[in-house]
Parts: structure tokens; C-alpha cells; sequence
């Protein structure tokens, strides 16, 4: 099987996907790639430029922040499903605000930002739909950050840190 069958078939499957035409998910394809991480190693780093946006297909991916003091600081796992790196669509934020490392052995699929953001710009009711799934995502990832920085400074001991 091609990895273009691949990716459309995992497309098929992943709920912030569905409802999309069959050519929207087509052209979807035509600038993603499946990527493999292994377990301990990063996806991107804070501050790296930004340049996809990604689905997680199986495995997790943490996502990290420098905490002075303490070094990197796991605020979020992300599951299958989750997608990571979605401030990459946004039309300002240019560099990662946080890092990501592979809990677990993963496989992700990479969605080229920028191709994915002409794509919004040209075809508006696609963009909705893609910025109004963003919009769950941030304002998912928000609520979970806030707690888990809530849980950091009233149980300062039990942070896991990652060097």
C-alpha cells in the first residue's frame, strides 16, 4: 500500500476529520506525510520554527515548557488522535512554544503548515472548518494546561521533569 492510501485511510478514521468532502481530504494528503518517533526522542523543540502540524496516529507525545529551575516540565500528553503543534496554523505564532517528546514509540501524520493555511486561505468554507476545530483544540489545551499549572504550584514536589 502507497503512503498516500495509507494516509487517506487514517484520515477516514480520525474524527477531526470527518465530515470533510473526499477532495478536501485529498488535497489533505497531498502535503502530509507519515512520520515515526521513537520513544524519548523529540518531535520539535521550543522555539524551533514552525513548519507542520500534527495528528497523532498511535503512541503519545508530551508536550513540554522550559520551567526555570526546573528544565523541561511536561504540561500535556497527547494521544492518539490529539493533534500537536496547531499554533503552526495560526496566522502570527511562528516558533514552537513548547517541546514534544515521544513518550512512547509513535506515529504521527505531518501536515505542512503553510500549505495547510493557503489551503484555509483559498477555500473558505474549509478554512472555517478547520480553524473552528483549532479553536476546540486551544481552548481544550488551555483548560488542561491551566489545571496542570494549578497542580504544579500547589505540589511543587511532584513535577516530572525531563532533562
Amino acid at each position: 500500500m502507497s503512503e498516500n492510501n495509507a494516509l487517506l485511510d487514517i484520515f477516514h478514521v480520525i474524527p477531526w476529520f470527518q465530515q470533510l468532502s473526499e477532495d478536501h481530504i485529498g488535497l489533505l494528503a497531498d502535503f502530509s506525510h507519515l512520520v515515526e518517533i521513537p520513544q524519548g526522542k523529540d518531535l520539535f523543540k521550543e522555539g524551533d520554527k514552525e513548519d507542520f502540524l500534527y495528528v497523532v496516529v498511535n503512541g503519545r507525545i508530551a508536550i513540554e515548557i522550559m520551567f526555570p529551575g526546573r528544565g523541561r516540565v511536561s504540561i500535556y500528553t497527547a494521544e492518539p488522535m490529539d493533534v500537536v503543534g496547531w499554533s503552526s496554523v495560526t496566522p502570527v505564532v511562528r516558533q514552537r512554544t513548547a517541546s514534544a517528546r515521544a513518550v512512547l514509540d509513535s506515529r504521527l501524520i505531518a501536515m505542512d503548515a503553510g500549505a495547510l493555511r493557503r489551503l484555509c486561505e483559498g477555500d473558505c468554507a474549509l478554512g472555517c472548518v478547520v480553524m473552528r476545530r483549532i479553536a476546540n483544540v486551544v481552548a481544550q489545551r488551555l483548560l488542561v494546561t491551566r489545571l496542570q499549572l494549578l497542580d504544579l504550584f500547589a505540589n511543587p514536589g511532584d513535577v516530572k521533569v525531563h532533562a
